[in-house]
């Protein structure tokens, strides 16, 4: 069972095109390249700086968004573009 609360910002596909840039597919066909750089940082995402950790992205269809082997997962809704980052 998908947890996404929106249909259409499940992740289908997934690849990291650059360092820390990800392609992402959506259920509703939509694609976008997120940076997601910025909010690596922290316990769980710093990690990802690693260029090969950070391209071993993919996507886990439980959850129907992106995840890393560590255990590292990124909102669908985010990554859609549903949820907006703010700074505090």
């Amino acid at each position: 069972m998908i947890r996404s609360k929106h249909r259409e910002s499940i992740v289908t596909e997934v690849s990291a095109t650059a360092p820390y840039v990800l392609e992402v597919t959506f259920a509703d066909g939509s694609q976008r390249r997120v940076d997601v750089e910025p909010l690596l940082f922290g316990e769980m995402f710093e990690p990802l700086r690693d260029p090969s950790l950070f391209a071993k992205a993919s996507v886990d269809t439980e959850l129907g968004t992106v995840v890393w082997p560590n255990g590292a997962d990124l909102s669908p809704e985010f990554l859609h573009g549903d949820e907006r980052q703010t700074a505090e």
